[in-house]
Protein backbone atom coordinates (compact mmCIF):
# COMPACT_ATOMS: atom_id res chain seq x y z
CA UNK A 1 0.00 0.00 0.00
CA UNK A 2 1.34 3.47 -0.78
CA UNK A 3 1.64 5.98 1.73
CA UNK A 4 0.11 9.45 0.83
CA UNK A 5 2.24 12.29 0.51
CA UNK A 6 2.35 15.17 3.24
CA UNK A 7 1.89 18.61 1.98
CA UNK A 8 1.53 21.84 4.37
CA UNK A 9 0.94 25.71 3.09
CA UNK A 10 1.74 28.55 4.92
CA UNK A 11 0.47 32.09 4.17
CA UNK A 12 2.95 34.98 4.75
CA UNK A 13 2.45 39.24 4.09
CA UNK A 14 6.30 40.34 3.89
CA UNK A 15 7.12 43.88 4.44
CA UNK A 16 8.69 45.43 0.86
CA UNK A 17 11.84 46.04 2.64
CA UNK A 18 11.58 42.69 3.50
CA UNK A 19 10.97 41.37 0.15
CA UNK A 20 14.19 40.01 -1.46
CA UNK A 21 15.18 38.48 1.56
CA UNK A 22 11.94 36.60 2.33
CA UNK A 23 11.99 35.33 -0.97
CA UNK A 24 15.88 34.11 -1.13
CA UNK A 25 14.68 31.80 2.02
CA UNK A 26 11.58 30.80 1.15
CA UNK A 27 11.80 30.17 -2.24
CA UNK A 28 12.80 26.44 -3.70
CA UNK A 29 16.58 27.31 -3.65
CA UNK A 30 16.05 28.93 -0.36
CA UNK A 31 17.19 28.56 3.31
CA UNK A 32 14.14 26.50 4.10
CA UNK A 33 14.02 24.15 1.27
CA UNK A 34 18.13 23.47 1.85
CA UNK A 35 17.67 22.21 5.18
CA UNK A 36 14.72 20.06 4.27
CA UNK A 37 16.43 18.47 1.48
CA UNK A 38 19.09 17.22 4.16
CA UNK A 39 16.18 14.76 5.11
CA UNK A 40 15.36 11.63 3.59
CA UNK A 41 11.37 12.05 1.90
CA UNK A 42 11.56 15.83 1.21
CA UNK A 43 9.85 16.38 -2.84
CA UNK A 44 10.00 20.27 -2.65
CA UNK A 45 9.24 23.48 -1.70
CA UNK A 46 7.26 25.42 -4.02
CA UNK A 47 6.60 29.78 -3.18
CA UNK A 48 3.76 31.31 -4.54
CA UNK A 49 2.99 35.25 -5.06
CA UNK A 50 -0.24 36.80 -4.82
CA UNK A 51 -1.22 38.32 -7.94
CA UNK A 52 -3.33 41.12 -7.06
CA UNK A 53 -1.56 41.06 -3.36
CA UNK A 54 2.25 41.27 -4.50
CA UNK A 55 3.51 41.11 -0.53
CA UNK A 56 1.31 38.06 -0.23
CA UNK A 57 2.82 34.41 -0.24
CA UNK A 58 2.37 30.77 -0.07
CA UNK A 59 4.57 28.56 0.59
CA UNK A 60 4.07 24.39 -0.42
CA UNK A 61 6.12 22.20 0.92
CA UNK A 62 5.48 18.56 0.17
CA UNK A 63 6.77 15.30 1.67
CA UNK A 64 6.66 11.75 0.55
CA UNK A 65 4.66 11.10 3.96
CA UNK A 66 4.27 12.50 7.52
CA UNK A 67 6.26 10.00 8.70
CA UNK A 68 9.44 11.19 6.70
CA UNK A 69 8.25 14.86 7.96
CA UNK A 70 8.36 13.86 11.41
CA UNK A 71 11.40 12.35 11.41
CA UNK A 72 13.44 15.27 10.15
CA UNK A 73 11.74 17.49 12.90
CA UNK A 74 12.84 14.97 15.42
CA UNK A 75 16.31 14.91 13.58
CA UNK A 76 16.89 18.40 12.75
CA UNK A 77 15.21 20.01 15.88
CA UNK A 78 17.43 22.63 16.68
CA UNK A 79 18.53 23.58 12.82
CA UNK A 80 14.71 24.25 12.11
CA UNK A 81 14.48 26.49 15.30
CA UNK A 82 17.47 28.45 14.53
CA UNK A 83 16.58 29.16 10.77
CA UNK A 84 12.86 30.06 12.33
CA UNK A 85 14.15 32.24 14.54
CA UNK A 86 16.01 33.99 12.25
CA UNK A 87 13.10 34.61 9.68
CA UNK A 88 11.29 35.26 12.04
CA UNK A 89 11.67 39.40 11.35
CA UNK A 90 10.96 38.67 7.95
CA UNK A 91 6.77 38.27 7.57
CA UNK A 92 4.14 40.87 9.47
CA UNK A 93 1.74 37.93 8.91
CA UNK A 94 2.70 33.75 8.87
CA UNK A 95 -0.71 31.58 9.29
CA UNK A 96 -0.80 27.69 8.85
CA UNK A 97 -3.08 27.14 5.83
CA UNK A 98 -3.28 23.33 6.52
CA UNK A 99 -1.89 20.08 6.43
CA UNK A 100 -2.74 18.00 3.28
CA UNK A 101 -2.93 14.24 1.63
CA UNK A 102 -1.43 14.01 -1.91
Amino acid sequence: MLTAQYIYLWEFRVPAERQAEFERHYGPAGSWATLFRKAPGYIETLLLQDRSQNLRYVTIDRWESVDAYRAFRAQRSREYEELDRLCEALATHEASLGEFSG
